[in-house]
C-alpha cells in the first residue's frame, strides 16, 4: 500500500507523487487503491478471479486465462459474452482500516474514472450510483473512521443492457444517427462512442475501474496528517481582457488564473496562495483567498487567484515547426495560516501562448487586395499570427484504455512530430485524453506540450443527434467542466469543439423530416448554448466551436451558428472529404475548396507483420479470408451481424484502387502475394492522401486561403483495415512517410489534370517569411535513362506557393518522342529555411503505374554498421521501393544524410540511397534485429517473386 504523509519533506512528497498534484494534491494521507487485493466476479458468481486496478474486465479475464487476448482472430465476436454480463470489482479494505485512518476527521474516496454504469458500496454502505465514464468522482466516506473491516465494491452494469433499457423506454426520444455495430442506444450512455464499434475498430464495450483510485484521510490535527486536499487544480493563462469573443491584445499583460477545489477537515479563515516561476525569478505576493470552511459530502470549496505578468517577461510557447515549445515550472503554494509555512507547495508545467480560431468575415480589403473569396475566415492563429495547421486525427490508442502506456503514446506523438505535424485532432467519439499517469494511466497533453504539437480537442459527442433531458445534462455539465479545467494549463490545447460531424446531420434532418425543427432546436440548445456557455465560463484562453465540420458562425457575441444561412459563392467554415470511388482519387474537382479540411482519408490494410500478430491459421493469410474480411468494418454492419456483411464493399474499394493505379499483386507465393496486397493498399492510400494534402496546401495561395489539412487518421486501435498512417504496434505505414514529404516546410508537387493534359508544378511554403530556392525536374524512362532536365529558381511568399512550371498538352508535357506510359518525372527542391537546408522530393507519372512497363530493378543491398542500408538498382527503376523492419521491432527509416524519415521512394539506376533504421528500444521486443531479416519490396514484386 502506498501512503503519503505531509510530514515527509517536500522533495520526498514530489518523488512519491511527481504528477499527482495536477488534480490530486498530496495535502493528506493518500492510499493508492491499486495496492489492494482485488477480485472480479460476474453476475451469477460462476467466475471469480483475481483482478487489478486500473483495469477492465476483459484484461483481468485474460490474465486469469478465462479468455485469450481479445484482439486475436475473431475474439471480438466470440468474446461478446463478456460485455453482455455484469462485473463486480471488490477489495478488502482491511490493510487501510486496520490502522491507516485512526484519528482522522474526514475520509474521501476518489475515482479518476469508472467505466461506466456502477453502484459503489463501502463497508456495506451504499455510496453512489454513477453513469459517466468521463467524470472524476469524490465521495465522503468518513463513516470509515469507526469501521475496522469491510470491502470496497464497485458493481458494474453492462453498458449494453443499460443503453438498451434507457433508449427504448416509453419516454425515450428517437435518436437519429449512426449505429456502427452494437445497437445499445450509445447516445444515452456517457461512454466512449467507439466502444460500441466504429468503421475502423472493434466493439468490446468494456467495463471496469479504468483509471487510478485513491482513499484520502484528512485531519485537523496537524501533528500527523494535514487537513486539506485538492481534488482539482485548474490553471488558465490568457491576456488581460481576453475571452471567447474578444481576441487577445498581444501586448497586454498575462493573467495566470489558478483555481483550486479544496477539501478541508478544519476551518481556515486566513488562507492564501503564492505563485512563482523560478526560471523567470518571479514570485507573486500572498494572494488572499476566501475563508476555507470544513467541507462535507465530498463537495469542495472553490477558490481562485489571479496573477499578472508583463507580456515581455516569459518566452512564448510555439508549435515545434514555428518556434520553440517553451515551458515553465509554475509553483503553487497554499498557506492556511497568516504566518505559518505553506501547507503545500507543488509544481506543474505550463506555457504562455495565445491561440485564436478566426471565424469572422474576411474584410473588404482582404477580398480586394489579397483576392480572398468572400466569406468567413476559418483558421488558427498562434501568438497573433496565422499559420498552416498540418496534422492528423487521433482515435483511442487501444480498445482497453487501462493498458495504454505513456511510452506507446509518446512514440505516436513523436512520430507525428517527425513527420512535420503541428496539430492533432482529438476526435470526439473517443476519450478525453489524459495528462498524468497518476490520474489517467498515461500521459498525452504533457507530451504535446513538450513536443510542440497543438491538440484540437473535442467533447465526446459523435455522429448522432443527442437527447436533451435534465438527467443527462446534469452529468454532462460536470464532465465538461472537469475536463476543461483539467486541460486548461496545457499550452498545446488549441480549441474545444462540441462534437464530431453532428452539425451536418442536424441540417439534413431539419431539411428532410417533418419534425426536423425539433432536432435543430435541441442541437442549438446543446451545442450552441449549453456546451459553449460551460466552456467559456471555465476558460478565457481557448476558443470553442460547435462541431468539427461546421458552417461556422453568424456572430461570436452573441454566439449564433450559421448552419445553411450563407451566400452562394462565399466560403464558410471547414470541410471534410471521403470518396471511395478510386477512379476519382486524383480528380481535383472532387476535392473541397475550403478554408480548412479537418478530415480526409482512404482505408488500407495493415502490414503482413501486423497480421502475424493476430491471425491464427495459415489459411487466414489471404486478402479476402474470412478472418481478414471480418476485421474490415467499413461500411459498418449497423448491427451485431458477424462477420460484417458490408465488408465486401470495403474490401472491393481497396481492391479496385490497387487494380486501377498499381500492378495487381499476384505471385506463386501466397504469403508474398498477401503481403504485396497489404502493402499496395498502403501505397495507394499514401498517393491519394499526398495528392489531397498538396491540393489543400496549394489553397493557401488561392482564393480559399486554406490554412489547414488534418488527415484521417494517425493511429490504430487494433490490427485491421483502417485509415491510419501508423499501425497498432507503432509500425509506420507508407502513408506516414508520405505525410513526411507533403508536410515538409517547403514542398514541390506536380498537379496533373488529365482531362486537358495540363501539368502545373508548384512549390509551397508554410513559412512566415519568404523562402527562396531552386527546383529541378528530371524525366526518366523505366530503365532509368535520363531523358531531360530543367532547373528553376523561385521565391515563395509567406504562407503561399509559386508556380515554377506549366505545360499544356501531352506534346508539351512529355519529353520529345516519348509515350506517356514509358516515362516519369523526378521532382526535387532545395531551399534555405531557418538557416537550414530543406529538401523535398516527389514523383510524377502521366498514367497509372498499372500501365507502366516496369522491368526488374535488380535491387542490390549492402549493410553497414548500426542497421544502415545502401540500396542501388542495377536493372530498372523501382517505384515505391520499401524497406520493412522485422517482427518485434518498432522504429523508422531515416535518410542517412538528412536524418529525416525516408522510405517508399523511387530507386533509380545510378542513384544510390542510404537509409538507417532507428530502433525504439522501449517498445521493441526484438532489440537486436538481424539485418538479414529486413525485407525489401517494390512494385516489381507485386507480380514477381522476391
Amino acid at each position: 500500500m502506498r501512503t503519503t504523509s505531509l510530514l515527509l519533506p517536500p522533495a520526498m512528497r514530489l518523488l512519491l507523487f511527481p504528477l499527482l498534484w495536477q488534480t490530486c494534491s498530496v495535502l493528506a494521507t493518500v492510499f493508492d487503491l491499486s495496492t489492494l487485493d482485488w477480485t472480479l466476479i460476474n453476475q451469477n458468481g460462476s467466475i471469480a478471479i483475481p483482478a487489478r486496478i486500473p483495469s477492465q474486465a476483459h484484461l483481468d479475464l485474460e490474465r486469469a486465462g478465462i479468455i485469450t487476448e481479445p484482439l486475436l482472430g475473431i475474439n471480438d465476436f466470440t468474446e461478446r459474452w463478456v460485455w453482455m454480463d455484469n462485473w463486480t470489482y471488490t477489495a478488502d479494505l482491511a490493510p487501510i482500516l486496520s490502522g491507516g485512518i485512526k484519528g482522522v476527521d474526514q475520509v474521501l474516496l476518489q475515482f479518476h474514472g469508472l467505466d461506466t454504469i456502477a453502484n459503489i458500496t463501502v463497508a456495506d454502505q451504499p455510496v453512489a450510483w454513477v453513469n459517466n465514464q468521463f467524470r472524476q468522482y469524490v465521495f465522503d466516506v468518513s463513516f470509515l473512521r469507526s469501521v475496522t473491516s469491510g470491502n470496497l465494491t464497485v458493481a458494474f452494469e453492462s453498458a449494453y443492457w443499460y443503453g438498451l433499457n434507457v433508449s427504448t423506454g416509453p419516454d425515450s426520444e428517437l435518436i437519429i444517427g449512426d449505429t456502427f455495430e452494437v445497437p445499445a442506444g450509445r447516445t444515452y450512455v456517457r461512454k466512449v462512442d467507439s466502444d460500441f464499434g466504429w468503421d475502423w475498430g472493434p466493439a468490446f464495450v468494456p467495463s471496469g475501474i479504468f483509471k487510478p483510485a485513491y482513499l484520502i484521510a484528512l485531519s485537523n490535527a496537524t501533528t500527523s496528517q494535514q487537513p486539506v486536499f485538492l481534488s482539482e487544480t485548474a490553471v488558465d493563462i490568457y491576456k488581460v481582457g481576453q475571452n471567447f469573443s474578444v481576441p487577445a491584445n498581444e501586448k497586454a499583460d498575462w493573467v495566470v488564473n489558478v483555481t483550486l477545489a479544496v477539501h478541508s477537515a478544519a476551518l481556515f479563515p486566513h488562507a492564501s496562495v503564492t505563485l512563482s516561476i523560478d526560471e523567470l525569478h518571479l514570485t507573486s505576493h500572498a494572494l488572499a483567498i476566501p475563508s476555507i470552511p470544513v467541507t462535507a459530502e465530498g463537495a469542495p470549496k472553490w477558490v481562485t487567484v489571479l496573477w499578472h505578468i508583463a507580456d515581455d517577461i516569459p518566452e512564448r510557447w510555439y508549435p515545434h515547426n514555428l518556434g520553440t515549445p517553451k515551458l515553465y515550472n509554475l509553483t503553487i503554494s497554499l498557506s492556511v495560516t497568516p504566518t505559518g509555512p505553506a501547507a503545500v507547495t507543488s509544481t506543474l508545467r505550463t506555457g504562455f501562448r495565445t491561440i485564436k480560431l478566426a471565424q469572422l468575415p474576411y474584410s473588404a480589403t482582404d477580398i480586394a487586395e489579397r483576392h480572398i473569396t468572400p466569406g468567413d475566415q476559418w483558421h488558427f492563429e498562434i501568438n497573433g499570427k496565422a499559420f498552416y495547421s498540418l496534422g492528423t486525427n487521433i482515435i483511442p490508442f487501444d480498445p482497453f484504455y487501462a493498458r495504454t502506456t505513456t511510452e506507446q503514446v509518446r512514440w505516436v506523438l513523436e512520430s507525428a512530430k517527425m513527420s512535420g505535424q503541428n496539430m492533432l485532432r482529438v476526435w470526439g467519439g473517443g476519450i478525453y485524453q489524459p495528462d498524468s499517469e497518476d490520474t489517467g494511466v498515461y500521459d498525452f497533453y504533457s507530451l504535446c506540450d513538450e513536443l510542440g504539437i497543438l491538440a484540437w480537442s473535442e467533447f465526446i459527442f459523435s455522429d448522432s443527434l443527442y437527447p436533451i433531458n435534465d438527467f443527462l445534462l446534469e452529468t454532462i455539465e460536470q464532465e465538461v467542466r472537469q475536463n476543461v479545467r483539467r486541460v486548461n494549463r496545457h499550452p498545446s490545447l488549441a480549441q474545444w469543439a462540441g462534437g464530431n460531424e453532428i452539425e451536418g446531420i442536424v441540417i439534413g434532418v431539419n431539411q428532410s423530416m417533418a419534425n426536423g425543427t425539433v432536432y435543430l432546436d435541441q442541437f442549438v440548445s446543446l451545442f450552441q448554448d449549453f456546451l459553449k456557455d460551460i466552456t467559456v465560463s471555465e476558460t478565457h484562453s481557448v476558443p470553442y466551436t460547435d462541431c468539427s465540420t461546421t458552417h461556422g458562425v453568424l456572430s461570436l457575441d452573441p454566439y449564433v451558428l450559421r448552419f445553411s444561412n450563407g451566400t452562394a459563392g462565399h466560403i464558410y467554415g471547414n470541410s471534410e472529404r471521403y470518396n471511395y470511388d478510386a477512379s476519382q482519387a486524383f480528380n481535383y474537382s472532387t476535392y473541397p475548396v475550403s478554408r480548412f479540411v479537418n478530415e480526409f482519408g482512404f482505408h488500407s490494410m495493415p502490414s503482413f507483420f501486423s497480421w502475424e500478430e493476430v491471425l491464427l491459421s495459415p489459411e487466414d493469410f489471404s486478402f479476402n479470408s474470412t478472418v481478414v474480411s471480418s476485421r474490415d468494418h467499413h461500411p459498418p454492419a449497423g448491427s451485431l451481424a458477424f462477420p460484417n456483411p458490408n465488408a465486401p464493399q470495403g474490401q472491393a474499394q481497396m481492391t479496385e484502387a490497387v487494380e486501377l493505379w498499381l500492378p495487381t499483386p499476384g505471385t506463386p507465393d501466397a504469403n508474398q502475394t498477401f503481403a504485396q496486397w497489404c502493402w499496395s493498399t498502403q501505397v495507394f492510400q499514401s498517393m491519394n492522401m499526398m495528392a489531397e494534402i498538396a491540393w489543400y496546401r496549394r489553397g493557401a495561395g488561392q482564393g480559399e486561403n486554406n490554412l489547414g489539412a488534418l488527415v484521417w487518421q494517425l493511429n490504430d486501435i487494433w490490427q485491421g483495415v483502417s485509415w491510419s498512417s501508423i499501425e497498432y504496434s507503432g509500425r509506420w505505414k507508407v502513408l506516414q512517410y508520405g505525410i513526411t514529404t507533403t508536410f515538409s516546410p517547403v514542398m514541390i508537387y506536380p498537379f496533373w489534370t488529365p482531362d486537358n493534359a495540363t501539368l502545373e508544378v508548384l512549390v509551397t511554403s508554410d513559412r512566415w517569411e519568404p523562402v527562396s530556392g531552386s527546383a529541378q525536374l528530371t524525366w526518366y524512362n523505366w530503365l532509368g535513362k535520363e531523358l531531360s532536365t530543367s532547373k528553376h529558381e523561385f521565391t515563395v511568399p509567406s504562407l503561399n506557393n509559386s508556380l515554377i512550371s506549366k505545360s499544356v498538352g501531352l506534346g508539351a508535357v512529355l519529353p520529345k518522342g516519348q509515350k506517356a506510359e514509358e516515362v516519369w518525372m523526378l521532382l526535387n527542391v532545395t531551399a534555405e529555411v531557418d538557416n537550414k537546408t530543406v529538401t523535398n522530393e516527389q514523383y510524377f507519372t502521366p498514367v497509372s503505374l498499372a500501365q507502366a512497363p516496369l522491368v526488374d530493378p535488380e535491387i542490390h543491398l549492402s549493410v553497414s554498421q548500426n542497421l544502415t542500408f545502401t540500396l542501388s538498382a542495377r536493372g530498372g527503376v523501382a517505384p515505391w521501393t520499401w524497406l520493412d523492419h522485422p517482427a518485434g521491432t518498432i522504429g523508422i527509416f531515416v535518410d542517412a544524410s538528412t536524418g529525416l524519415p525516408f522510405n517508399g521512394f523511387y530507386l533509380v539506376p545510378g542513384i544510390e540511397r542510404t537509409v538507417k533504421f532507428v530502433l525504439n528500444e522501449n517498445l521493441s521486443t526484438n532489440t537486436s534485429p538481424d539485418p538479414n531479416d529486413f525485407v525489401i519490396r517494390s512494385l516489381w514484386n507485386n507480380t514477381h517473386a522476391a
